[in-house]
């Protein structure tokens, strides 16, 4: 850990200021003109200009004296071009982020520590200080403003729960929902993914299933484990792009050296190809297998069957695709803990009640399947990130939960038993007739 991650690493500007009845008049540095200034949520910016560049900066509260801190912005203009920091993208002014403020170990302040285990990584990063990088955005003269400054955190706060889902004292009973909603999704849905199901059909004994399926639950928990330092890694080293947060990993590999981010990109790229062809093999053959041969009935040659998993492949790719650009500018991790949730939701009451409840019908599970799906889908429809997207207020979403799992996952188990129960009886009633 350093203070200073590299050597062309852009730590951001503090100016002093001169204030006149609360409004910015000029500062220290006589090459920047003041042109405005702007008050959210509490917080002042204030708009100058440098040799033709326009730059937001922060007034930075409770200081001695008054002083300008510089920020990343990035600026949608009235003739609709976008500016970084007051340039196009591609003159890459608007600069990586991502460092410490305060490094302490062992009770003293240093500068760097040299190489760590990663429990000394971990237990360092609780003592120190991290510096974040805070979002807020608001329209001025006519213009979309989105601002990105500094927020120093101590190290604790980003070590436990509690950063982005608030579970401290005073935080609302929807925050802490939502973390349980997301912490059962996450825990649940992956013994419900289709990659794990999927090994099932691929596999010659139930020996070899066993060890397949302990095999692959075991390297996502190693991977659930590695994200902690790839985050709390990237966060201090310079590699997080505020424009694109799904680009952290890829960016750390490349503080390594241009050979490790090729490998670490190749594997990305390998890794999203697996995963959407096993995705699209398992869901091509539900429809074409389960759905209009089992269920629906359709007599089809195996020829037939093949032709139709075909069309349902496009269709399904073609969905995914659509998916895809709806959330292009979504957080990965937001997308899967919502998969996760929904898995949990459809498959995981089918498989844990069929295998351990004498009572679960067919019917039973084809409800709980149905209505699962159906509930975590429409509470993600009706969800405050969802209503971002739409363009709508995310405090008007009538679903105060961005996660659904906590109420879609017990209702799928409810509508399982509740069904089964249901359907046991009817079953009966014809026999006792007779």
């Amino acid at each position: 850990i350093k203070l200073n991650p590299s050597a062309d690493y852009h730590k951001p500007i503090v100016l002093a200021a001169t204030l006149a009845e609360g409004r910015v008049q000029a500062v220290a540095d006589g090459s920047y003109q003041v042109l405005g200034q702007h008050e959210e949520s509490g917080l002042t910016f204030v708009k100058m200009t440098k040799a033709g560049i326009v730059s937001w900066w922060k007034l930075k509260a409770g200081s001695a004296a008054a002083e300008l801190e510089e920020t990343l912005t990035v600026v949608e203009t009235k003739d609709g071009s976008t500016l970084y920091n007051g340039e196009p993208k591609e003159a890459g002014k608007f600069y990586q982020v991502g460092h410490v403020n305060k490094i302490v170990v062992n009770g003293r302040e240093v500068e760097e520590t040299g190489p760590l285990g990663p429990f000394k990584f971990i237990k360092t990063l609780g003592t120190s200080e991290v510096v974040r990088f805070t979002k807020k955005a608001f329209t001025f003269a006519g213009e979309k403003i989105t601002i990105y400054f500094q927020n120093i955190t101590a190290g604790s706060d980003i070590i436990k729960p509690g950063l982005y889902y608030k579970l401290d004292k005073g935080s609302s009973i929807w925050s802490r929902l939502d973390f349980l909603s997301l912490m059962l999704a996450l825990f649940l849905g992956t013994s419900a993914l289709p990659h794990i199901l999927i090994r099932y059909y691929t596999v010659p004994s139930q020996r070899a299933a066993r060890k397949s399926t302990i095999v692959a639950i075991s390297a996502i928990g190693f991977f659930y484990i590695l994200t902690l330092f790839l985050g709390t890694g990237a966060m201090i080293n310079g590699s997080l792009d505020l424009g694109s947060s799904n680009m952290s990993a890829p960016l750390l590999a490349k503080t390594f050296g241009i050979t490790l981010f090729s490998i670490i990109s190749a594997i990305a790229f390998a890794t999203i190809l697996g995963t959407v062809s096993g995705l699209i093999v398992a869901s091509s053959g539900a429809v074409a297998h389960d759905l209009m041969d089992k269920y629906m009935k359709i007599k089809m040659t195996e020829k037939q069957k093949v032709k139709a998993g075909r069309i349902a492949a496009v269709g399904v790719g073609i969905v995914a695709i659509m998916l895809g650009i709806l959330f292009e500018k979504q957080n990965v991790s937001f997308l899967v803990g919502l998969a996760f949730a929904i898995a949990a939701s459809a498959n995981l009451p089918a498989i844990l009640m069929l295998l351990f409840w004498k009572r679960t019908t067919a019917k039973g599970i084809s409800w709980a399947i149905v209505v699962g799906m159906m509930t975590s889908l429409l509470l993600i429809l009706l969800s405050p990130t969802l209503y971002e997207i739409y363009g709508l207020p995310a405090a008007s979403a009538p679903m105060p939960l961005k996660n659904p799992g906590i109420i879609s996952i017990p209702l799928g188990f409810l509508t399982l038993i509740v069904v089964s129960l249901m359907s046991k009886k009817q079953g009966a009633a014809p026999a006792l007739e007779k």
